[in-house]
């Protein structure tokens, strides 16, 4: 029973074994026939099935043979086993799809008799590979190390050699194989072994790369080397010291390229301490750099104040300079240049600029040719370029005045030399005209000292120069701050940095004084010898310009100026005409020409004698210079003929004023020999380009027009063009009947009431101006509004506007009527009025009207954001005042002003609530401005309502208040109680 047990666990195991192995298992008798194989034989061969325990080797062999590469041998090996059968073999079959299988094959015994033969197969295919990849990867590390010039060793911790490459075969002069297993003792002197053991030694108990410099002797040769030897401990997977690794690099040329470099560097350097230069010191390789204690010194700096970067040289450096002197020094480093001299501005710590001339030499690496430093020197050379700079502008000055270059180029132009040979320093240049200091030049001074001294009367307390061109004298102030000489304008150079000024007085070749040249520093100063010499120097320079500047002008004058009235000439006004005609062409502008003509001149000469006339010309030609700024240019043509030009004429209003303006000036009383005499004159008016293109055409134009001028009675005016003289003569009459209302309060008020959409109660109401003038009847506010705008009369309408409406609301409160707000039009130019604020608070304490109901409606066009604007809303706001943006988004800027101000309602105007029920695009618009309004807490006002789909809409859309047509049209005050009481229906 035992032994049946053994037998079956014996089967079952050997049953277990055959399905589990990796190997593929066949065991045959004697005769070939299969009697056990397992399924990793089939998968190795790819049988698929067909191996059953009945198949014949035979069978199969074929399949076989048809893998493998070698089959005659397969086939002996068959033929061996046969012949041999207790023979044991072991082989390799490599098959032709590149797979490699283990072949073992080993007889089976039964009672000592061989019965069976077992066969086995393991796939090699990746070991072999393996195999193959790592010999080839080890050949391919030696082949590597044996091509670097390092000498490469390992060694295991005990210090025997376990590998090393061809350089270190030559320094013990050995192949490698007679190497490995030895120790350093084997081969060289115990004292260098010792050496070579303690640095061992060193590397493993420091735990990592240890370096050190070691002189050896190669035993194959006999040369000797310094190495820089690193030696780097080596640890299996479980942390545990296996071995050392050695790497020897040659240093011998390095060293021997930095100990000449030592001595060159030592011999530069006592010649740079001889010379007093900045050395810099720029290693290649790292991009290190190194500046000297003066090289730093001469920039104004302490040695520590200085990083020693790249850097600090590019942010001294002038940025004009900077590229220009790094391609140079490329170029030199690249060989492509053989010398390397630049000069360059760099920054000084005070401020100023300095120059610079810099050298340098290549310092190489004697391996392959390549330059590994620049070493150079910093020459300061300031003083001698800014002599070379001085005379090069001095001759570019003296060319300027030789070629009749302006004056005040010229100025600026020595101003700028003196100022670029003393850094710090600021010059000026004034001119002394009628006992005034005009700015002459002054490139680098504070534009508002500047204006301050413009036009000062010269005198011993106004300044330096003010006080030399009084004197005739120099002036030296060594301290603004204390000197008398500067009481009067002190004020005006503290303030920008100036505390000293040195003046010299600028005279002609005849000893007049024409001005004066100054000198300023920031700084309590007194001149020294060639700041003196130089303020002498500019001054005699100066009186060059200056005195043929000046008989230039007089030359001018002659020949541009009437020399009876002063004004421009016949040819000085040909020659401006022309100007004005490009210019207006180029940059497509109209403008005006007024051809005038005194009436009735001739009897004034006939009767009171030429000199008499001459003197009402002079008169003449004093009014119309007196018309200020309206006129731009002004001319005496011949006799009693004059011509004014107007330029960048937008409306002929602006002519027609001005051509009246000089009617009322000209026609002013004056005495003429103990006579009165009220002089007279006609114009005729042309403008560029609707009445012609050139000179000619313009002045016949102006001519026919002030010959039809006269023909209507003269002291008048007339356009060229006859209707444009009608709109004029209408305008001034409109003008005349608008101030007549206004003075006698004929304009009269209506009110339209303002509803609640929701409720339908009227909260308020707004008044409106109106004008029925007996002769010209019913005249539109937008009309007459304007015109009160430019005559200067929105003031005094505003003011009536708003005493009467506040009066209104009063009296309605007293009758009993509900709080109304009231709502009153501010025009846009009265609105930016800083006076406007005053006249509210004075129209609310004289009416008694509280401020909390009045509301002041302003168009887009005055909501700015500038800090006036801002302060009139301010206090408007902190008076209790209301105010409505009207016509909002019909203006550019409210929209970005709406965060800033504090606006309390918004008026959409009627084009938008017109259009909104035909275009959807418009309809959005209202509800973006409706909710955008209600988001910034502002009251939406909707006007020129006329329609109930219209109102039904506005109120899906959530507006607050609502004003048109469709609930009542602007009434009289009296209708007013009774539209409250009634109330309206919505």
């Amino acid at each position: 029973m035992d032994s049946r047990i053994n037998d079956n666990f014996s089967n079952a195991l050997a049953d277990a074994i055959l399905q589990t192995t990796e190997d593929g298992i066949l065991i045959t008798d004697n005769s070939g026939r299969v009697l056990r194989h397992n399924p990793r034989f089939s998968e190795l061969w790819r049988l698929n099935g067909a191996l059953t325990d009945e198949t014949i080797l035979d069978d199969i062999l074929e399949h076989l043979l048809a893998q493998v590469t070698n089959q005659q041998r397969f086939l002996d090996n068959l033929e061996l086993y046969q012949n041999q059968p207790t023979i044991k073999a072991f082989d390799s079959l490599h098959l032709k799809d590149g797979r490699v299988y283990e072949q073992f094959s080993q007889p089976m015994y039964s009672n000592g008799e061989v019965v069976a033969r077992v066969w086995s197969f393991r796939d090699l295919t990746l070991a072999e590979r393996v195999q193959k990849e790592l010999y080839k990867e080890t050949s391919f590390r030696m082949a590597i190390l044996n091509t670097l010039p390092d000498l490469i060793w390992l060694k295991d911790s005990q210090g025997i050699y376990l590998a090393c490459n061809d350089r270190f075969e030559d320094f013990f002069g050995a192949r490698e194989m007679e190497i490995v297993g030895k120790s350093d003792y084997d081969f060289v002197e115990k004292d260098l072994a010792d050496f070579f053991r303690q640095h061992d030694r060193i590397a493993m108990q420091k735990g990592g790369p240890s370096v050190n410099e070691e002189w050896i002797t190669f035993a194959n040769d006999g040369h000797k080397e310094l190495l820089e030897t690193t030696k780097t401990p080596l640890y299996n997977h479980q942390q545990k010291l296996i071995g050392i690794l050695g790497i020897g690099h040659n240093i011998t040329e390095r060293r021997t390229a930095e100990e000449r470099l030592r001595e060159s560097e030592e011999r530069l350097s006592l010649a740079m301490r001889g010379a007093n230069d900045g050395l810099w010191d720029w290693n290649l390789l790292n991009n290190e750099i190194y500046y000297s204690p003066r090289w730093k010194e001469m920039l104004g700096f302490q040695n520590d104040e200085l990083p020693n970067h790249l850097d600090t040289w590019k942010r001294l450096v002038h940025p004009e300079d900077k590229d220009r002197v790094l391609q140079e020094v490329m170029s030199f480093v690249t060989g492509d240049t053989e010398a390397l001299e630049i000069e360059m501005r760099m920054h000084h710590k005070k401020g100023h600029d300095i120059y610079i001339l810099s050298r340098a030499i290549r310092l190489y690496q004697e391996a392959d040719g390549r330059p590994v430093r620049l070493v150079g020197t910093h020459v300061d050379i300031t003083e001698r370029k800014r002599a070379e700079i001085h005379d090069e502008r001095n001759a570019e000055i003296l060319e300027m005045i030789a070629i009749g270059k302006p004056a005040a180029e010229i100025y600026d132009a020595i101003a700028l030399m003196y100022e670029a040979r003393h850094p710090g320093m600021r010059c000026s240049l004034l001119e002394l005209h009628k006992g005034r200091l005009l700015h002459g030049g002054a490139p680098s001074m504070p534009k508002a000292y500047c204006d301050a001294v413009h036009g000062l009367e010269f005198g011993p307390d106004i300044g330096s120069c003010g006080t030399s061109t009084y004197t005739g004298r120099r002036v030296i102030v060594e301290d603004i701050a204390t000197d008398p000489k500067w009481a009067t304008i002190r004020d005006a150079a503290l303030p920008h940095g100036m505390r000293c000024c040195w003046s010299e007085p600028i005279k002609s070749s005849a000893g007049k004084v024409l001005g004066a040249f100054g000198m300023y520093y920031d700084h309590i100063a007194s001149p020294n010898e060639e700041e003196s010499n130089d303020l002498k120097a500019a001054a005699r320079l100066a009186s060059i310009v200056m005195e043929r500047d000046q008989n230039q002008k007089r030359i001018h004058q002659l020949a541009y100026t009437d020399e009876l009235t002063g004004l421009a000439s016949r040819p000085h006004f040909f020659q401006f005409l022309d100007e004005m005609i490009k210019t207006s062409k180029r940059h497509q502008r109209r403008f005006s020409l007024l051809y005038i003509d005194l009436d009735n001149f001739k009897n004034v000469n006939d009767s009171l004698g030429h000199h008499v006339g001459d003197e009402l010309l002079k008169v003449i030609a004093q009014r119309l210079k007196s018309l200020g700024r309206d006129v731009d240019f002004v001319a005496r043509l011949s006799g009693d003929e004059f011509c004014i030009l107007l330029d960048d004429v937008s409306d002929d209003y602006t002519t027609a004023n001005l051509a009246k303006r000089c009617l009322e000036r000209i026609a002013q009383p004056l005495q003429l020999s103990s006579r009165w005499h009220t002089p007279a004159c006609s114009i005729g008016i042309a403008h560029y380009p609707d009445d012609g293109t050139d000179a000619s055409m313009l002045l016949k134009a102006a001519d026919t027009s002030l010959y039809a001028a006269k023909e209507h009675g003269k002291n008048r005016f007339a356009f060229y063009n006859q209707e444009l003289t009608r709109k004029a003569e209408y305008r001034f009459q409109f003008e005349q009947y608008l101030r007549e209302a206004i003075d006698n309060e004929q304009l009269t008020l209506v009110y339209q009431p303002q509803l609640n959409l929701t409720t339908g109660q009227i909260i308020g109401v707004e008044a409106l101006c109106r004008w029925h003038h007996p002769v010209m009847g019913q005249i539109p506010p937008t009309e007459f509004i304007q015109v009160a705008e430019q005559i200067g009369m929105i003031k005094p309408l505003t003011k009536t506007i708003l005493c009467d409406a506040c009066r209104q609301a009063v009296s309605w409160q007293k009758q009993g009527l509900p709080l109304l707000r009231l709502s009153v039009n501010i025009s846009p130019s009265h609105f930016l009025d800083e006076q406007l604020v005053t006249l509210i608070d004075q129209v609310l304490l004289e009416t008694n009207m509280d401020p909390t109901l009045l509301e002041l409606e302003v168009t887009e066009t005055a909501v700015q954001t500038d800090q006036e604007n801002i302060a009139i809303f301010s206090r408007l706001k902190e008076s209790g005042i209301q105010i409505a943006i009207d016509d909002f988004g019909t203006g550019y800027s409210s929209i970005a002003s709406l965060k800033h101000l504090k606006v309390d309602s918004l008026k959409i105007d009627k084009y938008f609530i017109n259009d909104m029920l035909l275009d959807k695009k418009t309809q959005y618009l209202v509800n973006t401005m409706i909710e955008m309004g209600h988001n910034l807490g502002h009251t939406i006002v909707a006007e020129g309502i006329e329609t109930r789909a219209q109102m039904e809409l506005l109120k899906q859309l959530n507006c607050d208040t609502a004003q048109g047509y469709l609930f009542s049209r602007p009434v009289t005050a009296e209708q007013i109680p009774k539209l409250i009481l009634n109330g309206i229906p919505t």
